[in-house]
């Protein structure tokens, strides 16, 4: 199996506009620190309505059939 290797590349810092080298283009090392400390929100349990048909929904023919 084959590992690759990515250099790193040299570039301005799209947010400060510092130098900065990294493997991919983003934010620097500092930024995304200091996005993740004031971006960051807790995860949290969502509650969903039930499913409730519309009210034009009607029964197939062969459901209702006695």
């Amino acid at each position: 199996m084959s590992t690759t290797h990515f250099d790193s590349i040299h570039f301005d810092c799209p947010r400060c506009a510092q130098p900065a080298d990294a493997r991919f283009y983003g934010p620097c090392d500092s930024c995304r620190e200091q996005l993740r400390a004031t971006m960051r929100n807790e995860q949290r349990d969502v509650e969903v309505a039930a499913y409730e048909p519309k009210m034009n929904v009607v029964p197939n023919q062969i459901a209702t059939k006695d």
